[in-house]
């Protein structure tokens, strides 16, 4: 189920890259006045946006109503993994269904966003010609060419704000115990964002084996390896004074891959070990 769960979350996350792609089509919003107005498309016409967004709302409570008829009778339990926790729902109450069907694509929609955020802003000196690049600051729309202190905190904010107003829900489905007070409930949305940064270490250790992939096996052209193989660069740029080359050998991107499980898995992972040891709890209650 949790395999299920995680292909219609990426079902949803299609949908709604089509529905904002379409705002980028200059032939959807194209005045008739203009010779590019008066283009009309080849290939069938795709659907619009109120019936993709009609769409994505029919997944998450479909699958919702799935998961109350099949979750229960298969023993299945739904938890929405958010990294330092790990929240469970009731899988044989439809309102605790749909809360986790809802959150459980809100947290892939926003750790999409979140990647692509770090990723505009370790590209932040590429040129706009990468069509790879350009496709990411348009999905980010003003937020790419804000300055870098705003990208960074701008999607923790958010996290927090979400982790604020959901509380009282999640709550009242008893998924979470009852803080004593506000300000634990702050230090959660504190760990929930940071959390987020945590979730770095599938996509960034990827780029840099990707790149030494690239670096010594040819796969041809194609603006996605160049995207790759600029953004492993732009990542171990600091890294480049060490010696860690060998003849031909570039042993730069495998200490970055380490330098970055050791800062976003190995290390909380100790840290939290250390806590369970002294009886000590992370999560403020």
């Amino acid at each position: 189920m949790g395999a299920i769960d995680f292909l219609l979350n990426l079902a949803g996350l299609l949908l709604w890259l089509s529905w904002r792609s379409a705002q980028f089509d200059p032939l959807v919003s194209a005045a008739p006045v203009t010779l590019i107005g008066t283009l009309k498309r080849v290939e069938p016409r795709r659907l619009k946006a109120w019936q993709l967004a009609v769409v994505l709302a029919s997944l998450i409570g479909l699958r919702a109503a799935g998961y109350l008829l099949i979750g229960a009778p298969a023993d299945w339990t739904p938890k929405l993994n958010l990294e330092l926790v790990v929240l469970a729902f009731r899988s044989d109450h439809f309102g605790s269904d749909l809360v986790f069907s809802c959150l459980s694509f809100l947290r892939v929609l926003v750790v999409f966003y979140f990647w692509l955020m770090i990723l505009a802003l370790i590209n932040r000196s590429g040129e706009e010609v990468d069509p790879i690049q350009k496709l990411v600051r348009l999905h980010l729309g003003r937020a790419a060419r804000w300055p870098w202190p705003m990208q960074l905190l701008l999607p923790f904010l958010m996290v927090m704000l979400l982790w604020l107003g959901l509380y009282p829900v999640l709550d009242r489905l008893d998924v979470v115990a009852r803080a004593h007070s506000w300000v634990h409930v702050v230090e959660q949305a504190s760990l929930v964002g940071l959390g987020l940064l945590l979730s770095l270490r599938y996509v960034l250790p990827a780029f840099l084996l990707l790149h030494l992939v690239a670096s010594y096996v040819y796969l041809g052209t194609n603006p996605l390896w160049d995207f790759i193989t600029h953004t492993a660069l732009n990542m171990t740029a600091p890294l480049r004074r060490l010696p860690l080359r060998f003849a031909r050998l570039d042993l730069t991107p495998v200490a970055g891959v380490i330098l970055i499980l050791w800062l976003l898995e190995w290390l909380p992972n100790f840290i939290l070990s250390k806590l369970a040891a002294s009886r000590l709890s992370s999560w403020p209650l």
